[in-house]
């Protein structure tokens, strides 16, 4: 691991070396630790509307602020953000901005004192993130991603799409997000749910391959590829490749798929989270505390479909989910 000089989409982010920090005592620092690789567009967007949205409310990178951009990655996530956020903590930044579960469990194992602002985390009080998410406790607040609900309602949504699916796997990493197999056997206790639901857990781009191998061997199967820290965006590319290969349904729930071929998303706006992470670390910086900033739940959510996708499925959009659809794209 490197420390890295985020110049191009930070405006000449560098480390805050002691000589620095010497001559602009007015200098504020804020951390960044991210779990996807450094050239994702998807994070790169994410990180252009951090900095408007600090740049809105009047920090300019080197002038009255200094921003550390890290990344954990590299097949052993976890590992890596342990490592990256003890590293940061000796640092003493005054926030730290945690990018889902992985980054903000790491950041909560290494300090708790330097206040942290996370974004792209589900179920933060099931994880321990936080007490409440009106009184968050601790030094830790943020901005959640999606719940149970919003994959019930996706999954829904696949199974109108495709009416002929009998069963729908839910695709997640079991070790940086075993959450989901709760949410797995909440929905395997319902019997309202239109179709069945069993896991599609994988570890790795060989393990996606053969988790959706799998499910294709079995006629009327879809899968709803859930965010789980990071490894399912980062895996793009081989979940795209399974998908086409199999000719098989799924719902997704960010958008960056979409634009590469998958069938339809349903999520929120992750640059908008990221844009309103700014605001909260402004707070900070001028003097709030985290316990004092309830943790803010996604509140608008967006539904994309790509129509060429879906008529190489040969799937005809119902009139129902076009007009609830935000974006079509031909």
């Amino acid at each position: 691991m490197r420390r890295r000089d985020f110049i191009t989409l930070l405006g000449g982010v560098t480390a805050w070396p002691v000589v620095a920090r010497a001559q602009q005592p007015a200098m504020r620092r804020v951390a960044v630790l991210m779990t996807i690789r450094e050239g994702d567009p998807e994070e790169q967007g994410r990180l252009r509307a951090l900095r408007e949205g600090l740049e809105r409310l009047g920090w300019a990178v080197g002038r009255n602020l200094h921003v550390d951009v890290r990344y954990a990655v590299g097949g052993a996530e976890r590992e890596r953000a342990r490592e990256i956020a003890a590293e940061l903590a000796t640092h003493a930044p005054d926030v730290i901005v945690s990018k889902g579960s992985v980054a903000t469990a790491a950041i909560k194992q290494a300090t708790t004192t330097i206040p942290v602002v996370f974004t792209h985390v589900n179920e933060p009080v099931t994880q321990g993130f936080v007490s409440s998410l009106a009184r968050p406790g601790g030094n830790i607040t943020g901005f959640t991603l999606i719940d149970f609900s919003v994959i019930g309602k996706a999954v829904e949504m696949l199974a109108t799409m495709a009416p002929a699916l009998s069963r729908i796997g839910l695709m997640f990493n079991s070790d940086t997000y075993p959450l989901y197999n709760s949410y797995l056997q909440a929905f395997q206790a319902d019997p309202r749910r239109p179709v069945k639901m069993v896991s599609a857990a994988a570890r790795s781009p060989a393990e996606i391959d053969a988790a959706v191998a799998t499910l294709a061997a079995q006629s009327g199967s879809g899968l709803a590829v859930v965010p789980d820290g990071g490894f399912t965006l980062s895996n793009r590319a081989p979940i795209l490749a399974a998908l086409h290969r199999h000719r098989m349904p799924a719902v997704v729930f960010y958008r960056q798929f979409i634009a590469e071929g998958a069938l339809m998303s349903y999520g929120p706006d992750t640059i908008d989270l990221s844009r309103r992470a700014a605001d909260y670390v402004d707070r900070i910086l001028k003097g709030a505390k985290p316990t004092d900033l309830p943790v803010v739940q996604a509140s608008k959510f967006e539904l994309v479909i790509n129509a060429q996708t879906a008529r190489m499925l040969g799937l005809a959009i119902p009139p129902t989910l076009l007009a609830r659809a935000d974006e079509v794209i031909e």
